[in-house]
């Protein structure tokens, strides 16, 4: 295993930073408790690009460009078309606690997470389902019984979904088949010691996650070989590839992730380090 140079600060001043994802030339992310969707310019400007009443996570986009974000404690996806946010789907009959993370595909359909449980409370783990929700906002089930679905990535090729499940400590992959749905499910990696959470694919088939209690973010292949690995001052919630040759792995990391630890504070932050392999696939 490789161990990376120490991360360079980028941005400061964030409660806690979520789903970033490098989109038309800017990291995007949310911020579950500023309530905001920002985009950041590479030489750290932020623009605020909407306000999220009801805690933003996952983050995509439409083929027309148009952007898809959760609403976390409504269970919903949102639709922004740049003036007007509005309800694109509803989660609630679905998931069964707050929803996460989210990849949308090439053609709009969004796979959406959810905890399962509630995690703050204290509740036993849980399974959860995974949302699929199609073009047209249509919901259904993807698959069941996952452990805290978290980040997930779609290979370039549009043919295979690989979930991280927090509380499993693994990926697990499907096919995917005719309108989005999932088929032929296996364990892709085991990560064992490690609780995976926001994450990326790259050009020769390795996902970065990052470790939500290891103070770090690592890179695995296909049947759990951890090749690479870099640590943080703070614990690690999130992890995308971007930049212009998408070779800048940039990690969010915070205090902690309970509400009562970051809420209001500002002491999460992103950092960056340089990789060899750059970024593929989505999101």
């Amino acid at each position: 295993m490789e161990m990376l140079a120490r991360p360079e600060p980028f941005l400061g001043g964030i409660d806690f930073g979520e789903a970033p994802r490098w989109h038309d030339g800017r990291l995007w992310y949310s911020d579950f408790y500023q309530h905001t969707v920002n985009a950041a310019s590479p030489d750290g400007t932020v623009e605020v690009i909407v306000e999220v009443p009801g805690q933003p996570s996952g983050l995509g986009w439409m083929p027309g460009g148009d952007l898809l974000v959760v609403s976390m404690l409504d269970r919903r996806v949102l639709h922004y078309d740049g003036t007007t946010l509005g309800e694109h789907a509803d989660l609630s009959a679905l998931a069964t606690s707050h929803c996460n993370d989210m990849t949308v595909d090439t053609q709009g359909r969004a796979y959406v997470g959810n905890f399962g449980f509630d995690l703050h409370e204290g509740e036993d783990v849980a399974g959860a389902t995974l949302g699929l929700v199609q073009p047209d906002g249509t919901v259904e089930a993807a698959a069941g019984d996952l452990l805290f679905p978290n980040g997930a990535v779609i290979t370039p090729d549009g043919a295979k979904f690989i979930v991280g499940e927090s509380f499993a400590s693994q990926f697990t992959a499907f096919d995917i088949g005719a309108g989005g749905r999932l088929e032929n499910r296996r364990l892709w990696a085991a990560v064992p010691g490690t609780i995976p959470d926001g994450c990326c694919y790259d050009a020769e088939e390795g996902i970065w996650y990052a470790d939500a209690v290891g103070c770090a973010a690592q890179r695995v292949i296909e049947g759990g070989e951890i090749t690479h690995r870099v640590e943080t001052e703070q614990n690690c919630f999130a992890v995308m590839l971007g930049g212009d040759d998408r070779r800048t792995l940039f990690l969010l990391t915070a205090p902690g992730s309970h509400p009562d630890e970051v809420r209001g504070r500002g002491q999460a932050r992103i950092e960056t380090v340089r990789v060899e392999v750059p970024g593929a696939g989505l999101p």
